[in-house]
């Protein structure tokens, strides 16, 4: 239960994102925040598609072995 509180108050409220939108539009400017979006876009699309090919070879593995102790 405590765990869940701690949680809950790191969490940013409606203020602070006001506040932390206000920054990043300071910060960055509002031509470079599409770019800023399509780079972050671009990251996280790269990353689930390594994820992926790792979870896809790692599966393939257990299959191969597998198919080894089977005809052992």
């Amino acid at each position: 239960m405590l765990t869940n509180s701690v949680f809950l108050l790191a969490m940013p409220g409606g203020s602070e994102w006001i506040f932390i939108i206000i920054a990043v539009l300071i910060l960055f400017g509002g031509r470079k925040i599409p770019e800023f979006m399509r780079g972050l876009g671009k990251g996280i699309r790269e990353f689930n598609d390594a994820k992926s090919n790792v979870k896809k070879e790692i599966e393939e593995g257990m299959h191969e072995k597998d198919k080894q102790q089977s005809t052992n």
